[in-house]
């Protein structure tokens, strides 16, 4: 070959290669090839349906990112038949025990005797009786006993995935019972199309090396726990870990749990890790893969019960990105790398228009109405911030999330526990109310997190659980005149029926009062003040002496609102407050259907804010998929919503700044808003109907006028009006639509005075 022919191939073999190295660079992620992580579907959307059935991949495939790839736990029937389930024992996921109640044996598997159904057992025949069901418990069991064991084949044929990645758990084991995994992949492979495959066991990788030609799919070496031994090389898992050139030999990428790269603390915080794994990897030219990832399980507490933050630490933490995410639920892998990846403390808010509001503070994170959770939620992005007015005995407003101090502070363990007492109008049980101490006893005491689902076991930031302070409602107003990121502030007053009745306390005055010395009665704020009841006479009262924004909440869940109930709540109010049920009915945690409250509302020109919105799983309908963002979504772009109220600004605040809701004209279909009712006709059985919630009237608006300031007897006590209390509305206020009947009392008293009878 001429001198010039060479020199001429190794100018075009550098500016290949360079150009390889440009794009690697100006990828945005940092994955091994430059592109975006894989999304791996485990067992499908393994989530919400029994895993690796066909509605779990076909739903994996609908609302995943494209080019994800359908993962496939391979196991060998008794006739080599090559199945999708996800453990050695068919009865840990499928009925089988009920079918074949005295096919049970015990087989020793990686050299401990286990005992239950194996598949090894059971011909393919045999299986078509046994239908899958949930493999965790914790999960919905309205799709077990639907779908029938498919084989590696039916999965390709039927769902034709883009990618497919099957797992190899147990060679050894299957090579033990005379059965072969290496024959049945290799033979499978001219039928279906292989594009990963996985497995624990350095030994099957050395069996199948170099069978599947040059175009064979991808092998990942999957790392157990790192104090479990390899039984090829009868090392740990650790110590193969520390020698990432010898997995070069044999697989192109790794596979490891979470704790690899982001380990935890004993109390589910992250610690630093001692060195990067995936930066090691990628020197060593191997991909690496994270599995683990679930929406409903516990999860760092760094994460506030948000998973789109956890999958973001693993793909966009500005140090590194792993290759690709093992879910059980890859509609959420999906919209965190496809839709929140990348986008910045500064990303460009996408015309989505919607108030966050506070509930507490980000109270999901820090005690609700301290210091620390109001700057939490001001640099978490909230539009407005919220207090919730209480009155000390001495006439002081300051903000806590309850008038009964055992349910926001530390209070019962100290000796103010001495002075709780039962008040009927406000609980059917005793509390320590704060109209029974000072602010100066007050102020010093501890403030606790709230923790709603303590009985599921979960716990919101534990280390945090009594930080901050409380503080006073001029605080909390001149917190939020000092801010530059705040719209407004949220200003909810309750009880003060009670208050002005029975402790001599007027909170609306107080509210007023400090409103204005903090500079927002006489305009110059330009802070937009809103002012929340659920009593409509208090809204009236502000309405007379002020020209604040008046927004009326509505405590009851309901399908419905009459016309006549939205032209009395017009008179005082300019937007309404209702509940996550009053917009999408439930039935065993299902959506049913989609009421028309909102859209009433908003055609009598009154916005619509919804609360409450938190993290946690448990908190959500099945329809929402464990996923916050999944609900907020559904609740914006679904129900056309015009504010969230959430223990959780941030994860709203990030909603807006989505950047698959300005960038794409047709939506994904991991940010498109679920059809109500939809996930309910896929169930085993469709629980029956039940009474649908009442149509909120007129009558449900109507409330007598706040009664005056009735000086407090220095010898009452709270409660004394026990014996002729009403029963307890949940807002501490006693309902009534006596306000005909009142006037006309009156007049009739006027009439009876001026009276000769009276004279």
């Amino acid at each position: 070959m001429p001198t010039s022919t060479v020199l001429l191939c190794c100018v075009v073999l550098i500016q290949l290669f360079a150009g390889q190295t440009d794009a690697r660079s100006s990828s945005p992620w940092q994955t091994l090839s430059g592109d975006a992580p894989l999304v791996i579907a485990r067992g499908g959307f393994s989530g919400l349906f029994p895993d690796s059935s066909l509605n779990a991949y076909s739903f994996a495939v609908q609302t995943s990112v494209p080019g994800s790839a359908l993962w496939c736990d391979v196991q060998l029937t008794k006739d080599g038949a090559g199945i999708c389930f996800p453990d050695l024992k068919l009865n840990n996921a499928s009925t089988v025990e009920y079918v074949y109640p005295n096919r049970q044996k015990s087989y020793p598997v990686n050299g401990v005797s286990t005992q239950g159904w194996f598949t090894i057992d059971f011909s393919l025949r045999d299986l078509n009786d046994v239908s899958l069901i949930r493999g965790i418990l914790s999960r919905t069991e309205k799709f077990d006993g639907i779908y029938p064991i498919l084989t590696v084949e039916d999965v390709t044929t039927q769902i034709k995935p883009e990618s497919f990645w099957l797992n190899v758990q147990h060679d050894a084991f299957f090579e033990q019972q005379n059965l072969s995994m290496s024959k049945f992949l290799i033979s499978a492979s001219r039928i279906v199309s292989i594009n990963y495959i996985s497995s624990p066991e350095v030994n099957f990788f050395t069996k199948i090396s170099g069978r599947f030609g040059r175009n064979g799919p991808l092998f990942v070496f999957q790392f157990l726990r790192k104090e479990d031994i390899e039984p090829t090389t009868n090392q740990t898992y650790g110590s193969i870990l520390s020698n990432l050139t010898f997995v070069k030999t044999f697989a192109s990428g790794i596979l490891v749990p979470k704790s690899y790269i982001l380990p935890l603390d004993d109390k589910q915080y992250l610690v630093p890790p001692p060195k990067s794994l995936v930066q090691d990897a990628h020197k060593a030219g191997l991909q690496v893969y994270v599995s683990g990832f679930a929406n409903d399980i516990d999860i760092a507490h760094d994460y506030s019960s948000d998973p789109v933050s956890e999958y973001l630490s693993f793909v966009d933490n500005g140090n590194f990105s792993v290759d690709g995410v093992l879910s059980d639920f890859p509609l959420t892998a999906s919209s965190s790398i496809d839709c929140f990846s990348h986008l910045g403390q500064n990303a460009i808010k996408q015309g989505i228009n919607f108030l966050v509001i506070s509930k507490n503070g980000a109270s999901g994170d820090y005690p609700g109405c301290t210091d620390l959770a109001y700057d939490k939620a001001i640099k978490d992005g909230a539009d407005v911030i919220d207090c919730s007015v209480q009155m000390s005995s001495d006439g002081v407003p300051f903000c806590s999330r309850s008038i009964d101090l055992s349910n926001s502070t530390m209070i019962s363990q100290t000796p103010f526990a001495q002075r709780s007492t039962l008040v009927p109008e406000i609980s059917s049980s005793g509390g320590i109310y704060t109209f029974s101490l000072t602010w100066a006893e007050i102020r010093n005491l501890t403030p606790a997190i709230g923790n709603p689902y303590r009985s599921y076991t979960m716990f919101r930031n534990p280390n945090k659980k009594n930080s901050g302070k409380l503080i006073l409602l001029s605080e909390f107003l001149n917190l939020a005149n000092n801010s530059t990121l705040l719209s407004g502030v949220l200003i909810s007053v309750e009880n003060a029926v009670y208050l002005r009745e029975k402790q001599g306390l007027d909170v609306v005055k107080a509210v007023l009062d400090t409103l204005t010395e903090t500079g927002y009665g006489n305009g110059t704020t330009k802070t937009k003040v809103m002012i929340q009841s659920t009593n409509s006479s208090v809204l009236v009262e502000f309405k007379k002496q002020s020209k604040y924004e008046a927004v009326y909440k509505v405590d009851e869940k309901i399908s419905d609102i009459s016309d006549s109930a939205i032209e009395d709540i017009k008179k005082f109010a300019n937007a309404v407050v209702i509940g996550k049920e009053s917009v999408f009915s439930l039935l065993d945690s299902f959506i049913t259907r989609q009421t028309n409250v909102v859209e009433k509302l908003q055609k009598s020109k009154l916005p619509v804010y919804v609360e409450l919105f938190q993290n946690e799983f448990v908190s959500q309908p099945y329809d929402f998929f464990s996923d916050p963002t999944v609900e907020i979504n559904s609740y914006i772009l679904g129900a056309g919503i015009n504010g969230t109220i959430t223990e959780f600004p941030f994860t709203a605040a990030r909603y807006k700044r989505n950047r698959c809701l300005g960038t794409q004209e047709t939506l994904p279909p991991y940010m498109a808003p679920f059809k109500p009712g939809s996930l309910l006709q896929a169930v085993n059985a469709i629980p029956p109907a039940q009474a649908p919630n009442p149509v909120f009237t007129d009558d449900d608006v109507t409330e007598p006028p706040l009664p005056p300031v009735t000086a407090k007897s220095p010898t009452s006590a709270p409660g004394d009006s026990f014996t002729n209390a009403q029963a307890p509305r949940p807002s501490g206020q006693t309902r009534l639509t006596l306000s005909l009947r009142f006037s006309v009392f009156a007049s009739l008293l006027l009439l009876w005075i001026s009276s000769p009878l009276c004279s």
